[in-house]
């Protein structure tokens, strides 16, 4: 799952991610000056300034909401309110951070959505509760399936979408967790419309489908907070099983496998690493399938400018948080790598893209040693630009 608020995977260009996630945020942020600075502060200002100074008593929960706004031709205006909500279970610093954050808008076009993503967190980490939901009338972008599908989208699709995700996990032993999970997925109402460079024909699930799968995963988990994790170990073995008997219109078998390690460098500075793979067996729909891409692996990627069966994707963050001569400013710089295909005899070493840039750190929430962050990436077919709270991974 990811971390952090915002997502930018729902675009064709991620610049309008930063104008709808950026925009209330940075606004929000910047200090008053001028007249403004002279004048007694409106609620909005003292708002600000609570964030800015962040006097919050460390063990104590915090809220923080503030409104987007993006442009794009596919949506025209679209306005939203972005909000995160942190904690430590009965307000004992020793336990993990728990965050809960949400995203809702609608456009000019009348599309609309409402995004929650959740890591929970009981007293002594006894109980894990890790998921999301998905509810939205917006457009995607399909290029086709394969790693070798042209730059420019095939198709945009209109659609209905509904996914709820959710693992409930027990610690086992120490910071191992295990439990059953379940996933939801409905694709309606579907129209694909002719794209920028159409072609081939509709995949499967073109018609709309609805999916239900049952699984299982055990973790291994040592992060305290994870939208800034600044020392330990995660990883995540996963499988779910979707099959008609369920309700669902298809069947398949989905693994995933999620390594990740974090190392500090010194007081300040993290190297953290990630290793992600997800392998299907069976006949997924399209928008089921391994989607390479997103706001937080491959950055600069759209999530599904490359899909199919199974994924390989890994990626490296450094990570100075904050400078040393800075107590609220830092920065990172990242690298990855990835790539979908059929099978295992067809993966090949050159099909493998890269993906790379920088990006900007302030400490939002001090108490909470929470960052938002602007990433700027780089591929082969442009750049990508994000902007929300919380490390990509």
């Amino acid at each position: 799952m990811k971390n952090g608020v915002g997502n930018t995977y729902l675009r064709k260009g991620p610049m309008l991610r930063l104008l709808r996630v950026g925009m209330g945020l940075l606004l929000g942020l910047m200090p008053a000056t001028g007249a403004q600075a002279q004048k007694k502060p409106n609620l909005f200002m003292r708002y600000v300034n609570w964030l800015l100074n962040d006097t919050t008593d460390s063990s104590k929960p915090q809220f923080i909401a503030y409104p987007t706004l993006a442009y794009g031709p596919e949506t025209s205006w679209e306005i939203g309110l972005s909000s995160i909500y942190v904690y430590y279970a009965r307000r004992d610093t020793t336990n993990r951070l728990s965050e809960l954050s949400g995203f809702t808008f609608f456009t000019l076009n009348r599309q609309y959505g409402a995004f929650i993503d959740h890591a929970l967190y009981t007293h002594r980490s006894n109980w894990s509760f890790l998921g999301r939901l998905r509810f939205q009338n917006f457009p995607l972008l399909y290029y086709g399936i394969g790693n070798h599908t042209p730059s420019e989208e095939q198709a945009t699709v209109a659609a209905t979408q509904i996914n709820l995700r959710e693992r409930i996990l027990k610690k086992v032993y120490r910071n191992i967790f295990a439990g059953p999970e379940f996933d939801y997925q409905r694709l309606g109402s579907v129209r694909f419309l002719p794209g920028s460079h159409p072609g081939g024909s509709l995949p499967p699930g073109s018609e709309g489908s609805s999916n239900l799968g049952l699984g299982g995963g055990i973790l291994f988990d040592e992060r305290h907070n994870v939208l800034n994790v600044r020392d330990g170990v995660f990883a995540e073995l996963a499988l779910l099983h979707y099959n008609r008997g369920l309700g669902s219109d298809y069947s398949f078998t989905s693994l995933i496998s999620d390594n990740r390690i974090y190392r500090p460098i010194n007081k300040r500075d993290v190297l953290a690493a990630q290793v992600y793979g997800q392998f299907i067996n069976g006949a997924p729909p399209f928008n089921q399938l391994s989607l390479l891409g997103g706001e937080s692996l491959m950055r600069g990627y759209y999530s599904g400018r490359f899909r199919d069966l199974n994924q390989l994707a890994g990626q490296v963050e450094y990570r100075m948080l904050p400078f040393p001569f800075s107590k609220r400013w830092g920065a990172s710089v990242f690298g990855g790598t990835g790539t979908v295909f059929r099978s295992f005899s067809a993966l090949k070493a050159s099909d493998f893209v890269f993906a790379g840039g920088a990006g900007v750190r302030f400490l939002v929430l001090p108490k909470k040693d929470i960052f938002g962050r602007l990433d700027v990436a780089f591929t082969r077919e442009g750049r990508g630009i994000y902007i929300l709270i919380g490390e990509a991974f």
